[in-house]
């Protein structure tokens, strides 16, 4: 896979990914019952939240320079611990604030990645970038709301449907 192709690949998840926000009214983005307590703001915030490691992983291994801090509290090692603490950092913000930061960070990520040498090895199965003998999923936001959020999201969307759709009873 080229570059170009992985960066075209890229921009056609992310207008999916606007699709899908786009159905979804900025009122009803601060309504939990998502994925368990989560709203899809939240959804969205941790999602995003994982993103700044991976472009800072990426520009580091560019540079050769050693794997740089994570953007979150050193002493917070599982995925349970960095998901809760992405959660309160962003729970408070408002819908508009995530996602402006969302899209800001994709952007930052498309420029990391167009950044690459046009030689770079990429996997066109997994969307994994090779610098020397370290890889990076650029794919790592899309695949994990396809394979983990996804389904929760299409339900809460079709419940949401089906509710708007009920009759109102008339007295």
């Amino acid at each position: 896979m080229k570059k170009s192709e992985l960066l075209h690949w890229l921009q056609a998840e992310y207008q999916q990914w606007q699709g899908l926000l786009e159905q979804i009214s900025p009122t009803r983005m601060d309504q939990p019952g998502v994925n368990g307590q989560w709203s899809m703001k939240d959804l969205v915030a941790h999602l995003t939240g994982w993103q700044p490691r991976l472009i800072s992983r990426i520009q580091a291994a560019q540079r050769h320079e050693p794997e740089p801090p994570p953007p979150w509290p050193a002493h917070l090692q599982t995925d349970d611990e960095i998901n809760a603490w992405i959660y309160e950092s962003n729970h408070g913000r408002s819908v508009h604030e995530v996602l402006d930061e969302s899209h800001h960070v994709f952007q930052q990520l498309l420029t990391v990645i167009a950044a690459l040498p046009d030689n770079v090895r990429i996997d066109p199965e997994y969307h994994l970038v090779w610098l020397d003998d370290q890889r990076f999923s650029a794919s790592e936001f899309f695949d994990h709301f396809h394979d983990d959020h996804e389904p929760d999201v299409r339900a809460w969307l079709a419940r949401a449907e089906q509710h708007e759709l009920r009759p109102v009873a008339v007295p």
